[in-house]
């Protein structure tokens, strides 16, 4: 519980943080304190950990047989030249730093690498990746358990359930650790980090001050959300001047966070990050040697069928679109030969996660010739599938370049095509934060390198042009005056995620099983945790709707269930529609 501050002049615009670190400290001695009177058996379970020096040399060991057993390949190469400037530059002083690797150059293992050697080099306490997708979250958590051990890395996001770890210590170390974040590697999501920085609850600050004197990787950088950025930047600022916090931000496509930020609202300019450190210079052209993929556009509108026809042409395809609906539509459309599989957030966490697996042991599987799949943008960043063909929905350019990150990512072809697509026909145009995304990109020049770090750079200038507001919720009109500091209001406003979503349960797996279980006994954490899996968010007029159809039962307050398994629907998840009457107008 070591702060850092006391040589440093706070800001006064980060005072609230300061306030909350205190806070955090005397909320997570008191609960330890009571739990070492009260329950000594849990008490005893906390801590154990390797050190931060023993992880690394874990990593090390993992990395020396890795390269031991890889082929001779140009890939392997630059993954290794990537791992040893991470070496080199990891030794510099505590600060912000940046990786920027295309799709295939190891930028995980690279910047766990980085971090790890920082945090040695420093006597730094714990290394914390932040993910924005639980899909990532799920792969990167399982391929580091692999390396250093369950016991030392700790998952921290709605789909984990630790009652699923087997070993009954392991098990509980990790239940207990989710309370204060005491692990030597924390996985979480960027809504569990930064909605705790601006949290008021107890509950949510106690994890706080073991931020202090870590390393925070932050991955997929560029999707933070521009509605907040302004104060999760200066939120960054203050763990790192007050807290002696390393910040590491990876991507194949680096925002701009350094110097003036200008929007399209004079009054929304702010202060970037003064200095950030790329950790890979310019000269090693990565995106030249990487170059895997050749992106097509078109920008003229065309109808579902039109790009069902187009993906139909490709025998192992993937398609990512930018709505559930249009998932639906194009799923639909596409002929019934081979395999076809369809992925969005209509489908519960279960689902998703059980297809998922199911396309990777596809695509290995060299008897299946046939393996089209259309999803959302849940598979776009970080998901380690690999398609010789891709199609992608009009959206940003870093959008495109993620989607293209799925093409051809081990090489096996000369060059993988990336198409990308407009459904204007069908009126389906981008919507929201995806209007700007997508101006931007279509004001770049055409011949534009669409890979290079310096397009990438012109497209999120032409994007911070475009918006209004950096601090959509205003946070730091309720945090940034100490005299009136207003954390229950800015708590509520700091939601990353929109959502106006109800969680309804559908009938999957065993999930009516684990319902009956909830009428009997009622609400414990580790039910619900295992009902998360099985649940859909959908928006209020849709849970209307269903409502209308006694397709819903609300079991507890606020708890509600779609027993019926035929309107729950094994290819595309949940259905909106009314099966009972489809079935009637049949008969």
């Amino acid at each position: 519980m070591n702060l850092l501050f006391s040589k440093f002049k706070v800001e006064m615009k980060h005072f609230h943080h300061l306030s909350r670190m205190l806070f955090s400290c005397l909320v997570d001695a008191d609960r330890l304190d009571t739990e070492r009177f009260m329950d000594m058996e849990s008490w005893k379970k906390r801590g154990g950990h390797s050190t931060i020096a023993n992880v690394l040399s874990k990593l090390e060991d993992y990395l020396q047989k890795l390269q031991l057993n890889a082929p001779d390949t140009d890939v392997n190469r630059i993954r290794k030249k990537v791992q040893e400037q991470c070496f080199k530059t990891s030794l510099g002083v505590k600060g912000f730093y940046s990786l920027t690797v295309p799709t295939g150059g190891g930028k995980t293992l690279s910047s766990l690498l980085w971090a790890l050697k920082h945090a040695v080099r420093h006597s730094m306490s714990r290394i914390i990746i932040a993910i924005p997708y639980t899909s990532i979250i799920v792969q990167t958590a399982g391929l580091l358990k692999e390396i250093f051990g369950e016991e030392n890395v700790l998952e921290h996001h709605s789909n984990f359930n630790p009652d699923e770890i087997k070993n009954e210590e392991a098990r509980e170390k990790a239940r207990l650790a989710t309370e204060n974040w005491d692990y030597p590697i924390v996985v979480t999501t960027n809504v569990q980090l930064f909605e705790s920085m601006f949290s008021n609850k107890p509950s949510d600050c106690r994890k706080l001050h073991n931020i202090v004197n870590s390393v925070i990787i932050l991955d997929e950088v560029q999707t933070l959300p521009t509605d907040f950025l302004q104060p999760i930047v200066d939120a960054l600022k203050a763990y790192q001047q007050i807290f002696g916090v390393s910040v590491l931000f990876t991507t194949a496509s680096q925002p701009v966070l350094s110097g003036l930020i200008k929007g399209a609202n004079p009054t929304a300019d702010f202060e970037g990050i003064e200095r950030i450190t790329e950790i890979i210079p310019k000269e090693f052209s990565l995106h030249e040697k990487l170059r895997r993929v050749k992106l097509v556009i078109d920008n003229t509108g065309k109808t579902y069928d039109e790009i069902a026809a187009k993906v139909a042409i490709y025998n192992k395809v993937l398609c990512i679109v930018n709505t559930r609906k249009d998932a639906k539509e194009l799923y639909n459309r596409l002929p019934d030969e081979g395999i076809k599989l369809h992925l969005s957030r209509m489908m519960c966490p279960a689902h998703i996660s059980e297809t998922i697996r199911m396309i990777k042991a596809l695509l290995k599987d060299e008897s299946q010739p046939i393996i089209r799949v259309i999803a959302t943008q849940l598979v776009e960043a970080g998901v380690d599938i690999d398609f010789p063909v891709v199609f992608r929905q009009e959206a940003g350019l870093d959008s495109v370049l993620q989607a293209a990150g799925r093409c051809n990512r081990e090489g096996r072809n000369a060059v993988g095509n990336t198409f990308v697509f407009s459904l204007a026909a069908e009126k389906r145009i981008p919507f929201g934060t995806m209007v700007a995304a997508n101006d931007a990109r279509k004001s770049l020049p055409a011949d534009s390198d669409w890979f290079s770090p310096s397009v990438m750079k012109k497209y999120f200038h032409q994007l911070d042009c475009r918006i209004n507001t950096f601090d959509n919720e205003e946070i730091n009109r309720y945090l940034y005056n100490p005299k009136e500091l207003c954390f229950e209001m800015a708590s509520k406003k700091f939601r990353l995620i929109d959502d106006d979503c109800i969680n309804v349960i559908v009938n999957w797996e065993n999930s009516m099983e684990l319902v009956e279980k909830l009428k009997e006994s009622g609400c414990t954490y580790s039910l619900m945790k295992r009902l998360a899996k099985f649940t859909v968010g959908i928006h209020r007029s849709d849970f209307d709707k269903l409502v209308s159809y006694d397709a819903i039962e609300e079991v507890l307050e606020g708890i509600y269930v779609m027993a019926d398994r035929a309107q729950y629907d094994k290819n595309i998840g949940l259905r909106l529609d009314n099966h009972w009457m489809e079935e009637l107008l049949i008969k």
